[in-house]
């Protein structure tokens, strides 16, 4: 591409961004130009100073380093390391501590000498710590400075831990860690409650004083805030908008991390486009959606005024294009799910036969089936179909301690009631209260325990898929073996939880699939669940026949929804589906009020359910089409694809 293209690509970018197809395709270009700076500085006997993260994001990175230290020989004898951050107070030894990981995940797997591995010290007394964060900054000056420094970035736009209000010549310090970020950190910890509250970090300008700085993103959840930092003016709420100061600095991201910047996500307003029928969508919608004006009122200076000339002018007038558009999302709606009986099915999101279809809603963990989905839910149960659910993992770990106590003592109180002896129950209860006195945060609990709390939330599924019409024959409980395995270690082996679902495939063979499509976090339940899915239709895409006539349905869960311009099949509820959704998802105790883990959002999972659907209805409703209670959107995986 010529540099001028590419500049007028780019040109809402403030500093340099490489975009890859993937994390694993970035982490090991990175772990390449870390590899040729050590051996360049090996080779003139110098030492390599770097600067280290922390968290998900580098993970790939340290693997591919790792890597390369046992089958290319890599050296990190000559490799001098100052991490970033570390939380406080924090004792080096604990499982959360950043000592801990990156021993972890790199120092205990190469050649470097301990005593060049420089990381804050959380367990320091309070009155220590200026004192120490002085000697830091020293001892980097000492060595040269950094060669190049690591980083990722928070949510908040933090680097390090250098949070919203850090000033840009800020130094190792002590800081408190905003309430996003604590959020963030909760499951990591068992809870926010028992997340540190403070940390302390290299300062916005020690990390500027390196040589090279590379600030990697991966997956979509990091979209929002790469845009904000990449494209957005520089100032103290967004640290990181700090480094377009910087003359040294590249952002590295996956393509997901990267659809947020105006060239992907409008790339209209920067280039010529080829048009095809999803980008003509997607503009046609942005831009009514803009202008806050019905798809049908879009006028010739509306597409003009916006950087749509090319689209008029290519593909007009803008009128036929308007009604094209408004026509291919009136076509998403449907109230039939699986399908019309006996209509015509050309300009429907589902096939009308076989009328009678057998569905199988997978649910990572036991409520997203009626969370995410529940209209659609009972609507295919109403409607006759053959419908299955899948419970693809216990949900053990998001149920509170004194939930699982209270069950126990009605089990105790029960067989006293009825005279019944069970003292093997009386002293697994003892056994509990003592364990959970004790309990430290995400300290993983007893096998007793997990399996209370598994049957706890297997309980409230069961009373909800029978609520949406289910009899029992049709409830899988799948407790996949992956979620209680990654307790202990990310480094596992699914290949049992891919021939169990096989299984259960196979026993159903399905018509459609339903399945949840949140991939913003890779590492995620529900995308892992995904996955799972995903090869066992791979494998029996190869032999069996009726894996060519499944169609599957993504779904999304409480917090977002698809891309208007993405939904391909949208079901419309009625007040009281919606109703009946709700009274579906209260079946679920255990997590209403306040969930375990409620992430950042304080609202209940029903009112989020809620408010994302009516919104979905009144985006559909401002765009010009019928206004609804409520929609549920769905997104379908071409499996042919992958067969």
């Amino acid at each position: 591409m010529p540099r001028l293209n590419l500049l007028e690509e780019t040109r809402f970018e403030k500093l340099p961004v490489k975009v890859y197809p993937d994390m694993l395709t970035a982490s090991k270009t990175v772990a390449q130009r870390i590899a040729t700076i050590i051996k360049q500085k090996t080779q003139k006997g110098e030492n390599t100073i770097l600067g280290l993260a922390t968290g998900v994001t580098p993970i790939a990175v340290y693997n591919e380093l790792v890597r390369l230290y046992r089958e290319e020989g890599l050296s990190f004898k000559n490799v001098v390391t100052f991490n970033l951050d570390e939380y406080y107070p924090m004792s080096p030894d604990t499982l959360q501590s950043y000592n801990v990981f990156m021993y972890k995940h790199l120092f205990s797997h190469v050649d470097i000498d301990p005593e060049n591995v420089h990381i804050p010290d959380g367990a320091l007394k309070q009155d220590d710590i200026t004192a120490f964060c002085l000697d830091y900054e020293k001892k980097i000056t000492a060595y040269g400075g950094l060669d190049l420094q690591i980083l990722g970035i928070g949510r908040t736009g933090h680097i390090g831990f250098n949070e919203p209000g850090s000033a840009p010549n800020s130094g190792t310090r002590l800081v408190s860690l905003d309430e996003l970020t604590r959020s963030d950190a909760a499951y990591d910890f068992g809870g926010k409650a028992n997340v540190p509250v403070k940390a302390i970090t290299m300062g916005i300008g020690t990390i500027f004083k390196a040589r090279e700085i590379i600030l990697m993103a991966w997956n979509a959840k990091k979209a929002e805030i790469i845009k904000k930092a990449v494209e957005g003016e520089i100032s103290a709420d967004i640290p990181a908008t700090y480094l377009q100061h910087s003359d040294h600095v590249e952002f590295v991201l996956d393509t997901d991390a990267a659809s947020a910047l105006t060239r992907f996500d409008t790339p209209w307003l920067v280039k010529d486009c080829v048009w095809d029928e999803q980008l003509i969508k997607k503009a046609v919608v942005w831009l009514a959606k803009t202008l806050n004006k019905p798809i049908l009122k879009l006028t010739d200076d509306d597409y003009n005024n916006h950087g749509m000339a090319q689209l008029a002018t290519e593909k007009g007038p803008v009128y036929n294009i308007n009604i094209h558009i408004f026509n291919k999302l009136q076509h998403t709606i449907t109230g039939w799910p699986g399908g019309k009986p006996n209509a015509d099915d050309s300009q429907r999101p589902e096939r009308a036969e076989p009328a009678r279809k057998r569905a199988i809603v997978f649910s990572p963990h036991p409520d997203d089936d009626v969370i995410s989905m529940g209209g659609t839910f009972i609507r295919l149960a109403d409607q006759g179909h053959d419908v299955h659910v899948a419970y693809q993992t216990s949900g053990n770990t998001a149920v509170w301690d004194d939930d699982a106590l209270r069950f126990v003592e009605f089990a105790i109180d029960f067989s006293r009631s009825q005279n019944l002896e069970d003292k093997k129950l009386e002293d697994i209860y003892r056994n509990m209260r003592g364990f959970l006195q004790a309990k430290q945060p995400n300290q993983r609990d007893p096998q007793e325990i997990e399996t209370i709390k598994g049957l706890i939330r297997k309980g409230e599924a069961i009373a909800g898929a029978r609520f949406v019409g289910l009899d029992d024959a049709h409830i899988h409980f799948q407790n996949l073996p992956f979620y209680d395995r990654r307790k202990v270690s990310r480094e596992i082996s699914y290949e049992d939880d891919i021939l169990q679902t096989m299984a259960l495939l196979q026993q159903v063979k399905p018509h459609q699939i339903y399945s949840a499509g949140d991939f913003a976090d890779p590492h995620g339940t529900h995308k892992t669940c995904f996955d799972i899915l995903h090869e066992s239709l791979q494998r029996l895409g190869k032999t069996e026949e009726w894996v060519k006539d499944c169609w599957l349905w993504l779904y999304r869960g409480a917090w977002h929804e698809f891309e208007t311009y993405e939904i391909e099949m949208c079901v419309p509820l009625s007040p009281k589906e919606v109703e009946r959704k709700r009274e579906a998802i209260f079946k679920h105790q255990s997590q209403k009020d306040r969930p375990v883990f409620p992430g950042d959002d304080a609202r209940e999972f029903w009112v989020r359910a809620e408010d994302r659907t009516s919104e979905t209805a009144r985006i559909y409703n401002q765009l010009g089409l019928a206004e609804y209670e409520a929609m549920e959107a769905f997104v379908r995986f071409k499996l042919n694809d992958i067969l």
